[in-house]
């Protein structure tokens, strides 16, 4: 990957990163006004405190691929080391799924939200369980990539000791 696809990359998670703080910072406190105005007060913390951890879930994503990024340029993302970054993807992916189905189940009982909206919310959090496991996938690539470059750094130094 080039130094220029990597700049643009961390140019783009700063930003993205940026407007998550925004969205804490003053959407939230918004949205939690028009839930109280609106007389959702029962659903109402429980629909901001899963709206803070979805949001808190996306940003230690964010936080990972930058280091993901820090390992590919310098040439070390097929470590081990690696390995740290893409596990707490998959949790915080997963974490985000099952953060998507509680929202659906608090907003399921009553009147107050359309059922398609609760199927809406609930295919959401199927989709995002499927980018955990695309994750996971990605990382047997990984692992699989790390051993054959273990495999050949082990058979260089053979060939050096040979030669």
């Amino acid at each position: 990957m080039g130094k220029a696809t990597i700049l643009a990359l961390r140019i783009v998670l700063v930003l993205v990163f940026l407007g998550t703080l925004f969205v804490e910072a003053v959407m939230v406190p918004l949205f939690g006004t028009d839930l109280a105005e609106a007389g959702a007060e029962a659903v109402r913390v429980p629909v901001l405190i899963i709206v803070v951890l979805g949001i808190l879930a996306f940003q230690v994503c964010l936080v990972c691929v930058w280091r993901l990024l820090t390992m590919v340029r310098r040439g070390t993302v097929f470590s081990s080391a690696a390995f740290r970054y893409v596990d707490v993807i998959i949790g915080a992916v997963s974490v985000a799924a099952l953060l998507l189905f509680a929202l659906g189940a608090v907003l399921a009982p009553g009147e107050g939200v359309a059922p398609g909206v609760v199927l809406l919310i609930g295919g959401m959090g199927v989709t995002v369980a499927a980018g955990a496991l695309l994750m996971l996938v990605m990382r047997a690539l990984l692992a699989s990539a790390v051993a054959t470059a273990a495999e050949a750094h082990h058979l260089r130094t053979e060939l050096g000791g040979v030669i």
